[in-house]
């Protein structure tokens, strides 16, 4: 769903490819069936958009060579609740770079678990564009590249913000705006209805029809992602 962004103007996200969601597996080792239904249960109620967590495979007892197999062609995750690993898997683990994490308190569990799949969400779920508008007109720069002359349609341009000249064939150019000009005039902003020309150095590939667009890139997450490193953790 859309939301506004100041009068008349629509944030929406910049259309590409749909890339598959990432996906969290997990081998499951329990100490009896409860255990197995409780983690499931409490793995069900984490939602993270963005992030699939799925149990690939769940069992009672204590880890083993074949868990440390399944999880290598999963995500490298084994959980263990209420469980040991079994003497000598160390080496397993640590040749194959699975993450073996041992909990007693499922409130743990689930709250790093929870950590994990936060990680893996995407960086970039779209652009907001911010506005839009049309070359209407190309001029020759005194320098190299050239001054664009865009008629704004939806939304703003203004300086300092990211924007795109798009053709039919896709993207052309993406920069920032350094300066924003009317009848000889600099200004900061530009507004629906208005013909502001934006210069572009070391590009002349812009075209009469090209659309231009101005876009909040997404904010940088902080989020620590989870590499697995071939431990056997204890938590």
């Amino acid at each position: 769903m859309s939301t506004k962004a100041g009068k008349g103007m629509n944030i929406r996200p910049h259309t590409g490819a749909v890339k598959p969601a990432p996906r969290l597996e997990i081998v499951l080792k329990c100490d009896s069936i409860g255990g197995v239904e409780a983690v499931l249960t409490a793995l069900s109620g984490i939602t993270i958009p963005g992030v699939d967590i799925k149990v690939v495979s769940s069992g009672v007892g204590a880890v083993t060579q074949s868990d440390v197999l399944m999880a290598e062609t999963a995500s490298r995750l084994i959980i263990g609740f209420q469980v040991s690993a079994l003497p000598g898997l160390e080496k397993s683990v640590r040749e194959r770079r699975v993450d073996v994490r041992l909990y007693d308190i499922i409130y743990t569990l689930s709250d790093d678990i929870r950590a994990i799949a936060e990680g893996m969400v995407p960086n970039a779920a779209g652009d907001e564009i911010t506005g839009s508008g049309k070359v209407v007109a190309l001029f020759k720069s005194t320098r190299r590249g050239i001054i664009i002359g865009c008629e704004v349609q939806e939304g703003h341009l203004a300086v300092g913000q990211h924007f795109r000249i798009i053709s039919a064939m896709g993207p052309v150019y993406s920069g920032i705006i350094e300066s924003l000009h009317i009848s000889e005039k600099t200004v900061q902003k530009a507004t629906p209805g208005q013909k502001v020309g934006i210069k572009i150095k070391n590009f002349n590939l812009a075209k009469i029809g090209d659309l231009v667009e101005s876009y909040r890139p997404p904010p940088f997450r902080k989020v620590q992602r989870w590499e697995p490193k071939g431990d056997i953790i204890r938590r």
